[in-house]
């Protein structure tokens, strides 16, 4: 991106998903860690990332990884509790914080420079899939 005196706006925004289901033991690679979002040609924001099962799960740890092309770097993990799946019950989503512990939101988004991906990742194997999903922002 060119610097310029004039504000950026965003150009764009997207709903990013993937699905996990293998577990992820290693925290240095890529071993079972699934694409998540891509950030756009000047950068992206991302102001939710969160996490829900689709289908009974125990307690388990998911992940997220940032990724500049050659090395995967843990920014953030979540704990999702114990749920057992049914129509008559909600299943709530696990957000994601800041290394630091703080919320992901429109206004204190994570930001991701241009030519790095996110990726995300779940502690213990589940075959019906914990979604993760990024709302973003493309500058």
């Amino acid at each position: 991106m060119t610097v310029t005196n004039t504000a950026a706006f965003a150009q764009g925004m997207a709903l990013d998903a993937c699905v996990c289901t293998a577990a992820k033991t290693t925290y240095n690679d890529g071993t079972n860690a699934v694409l998540l979002s891509s950030a756009g040609s000047n950068g992206s924001e991302y102001t939710h990332i969160a996490a829900i099962p689709r289908a009974t799960v125990t307690a388990t740890q998911a992940q997220l990884y940032a990724h500049d092309g050659a090395n995967y770097f843990l920014i953030a993990t979540t704990l999702m509790p114990a749920y057992t799946m049914a129509q008559t019950t909600l299943a709530a989503a696990t957000a994601f914080t800041h290394i630091d512990g703080t919320a992901i939101t429109e206004f204190n988004p994570l930001r991701l420079q241009s030519g790095w991906k996110l990726y995300a990742a779940i502690g213990v194997a589940l075959a019906g899939g914990v979604v993760v999903s990024a709302q973003r922002k493309d500058y």
